[in-house]
């Protein structure tokens, strides 16, 4: 019983586990290619840049003081791009102000050997079945499209 009880546990988990929460999409450029085209699309979809930081360069403060420590994952560059639309906000602020706690969206593009990497945590996986979950879904299908455009090819799932 026990072991059914497990099984069960780790079959639900899984499930749980398995969930897209984060799009990944690949452009096979590096950052500093692919950066522009980016934004651009973004506003195209009517998403405008608010912010961006240069995540690597701040990090690479730090690579006396962590030694080894240090970038790990050998990533020559991460950057974020705050994103948003007032229009969309205020319609999110409408239907449910606690997932208010999205805006803005980012995406982060990390780059290795060349090739760039955007992650996007997906707003309406988050909002679940919130009143503002369509909204959401709207918003986050603007962002795959700016993706797209930008020459990026994606696929939903957790990234490891």
């Amino acid at each position: 019983m026990k072991r059914l009880l497990l099984l069960l546990l780790l079959l639900v988990s899984g499930v749980v586990w398995a969930s897209p929460v984060i799009y990944k999409a690949t452009n096979d450029q590096p950052v500093d290619k692919v950066y522009e085209k980016l934004t651009s699309a973004l506003e195209a979809q009517r998403l405008f840049v608010v912010f961006e930081a240069n995540i690597g360069r701040n990090l690479s403060n730090f690579k006396e003081k962590w030694g080894e420590n240090y970038n790990r994952s050998q990533l020559s560059e991460i950057r974020s791009l705050v994103f948003c639309n007032a229009w969309y906000a205020n319609e999110v602020s409408n239907r449910d102000p606690d997932m208010l706690a999205l805006c803005p969206l980012k995406i982060t593009l990390i780059e290795k050997a060349g090739k760039t990497t955007a992650l996007f945590l997906l707003p309406a996986s988050v909002a679940g079945d919130s009143p503002a979950s369509g909204v959401l879904k709207e918003v986050q299908g603007k962002v795959k499209a700016a993706l797209d455009a930008a020459g990026f090819v994606g696929s939903t799932g957790l990234t490891p």
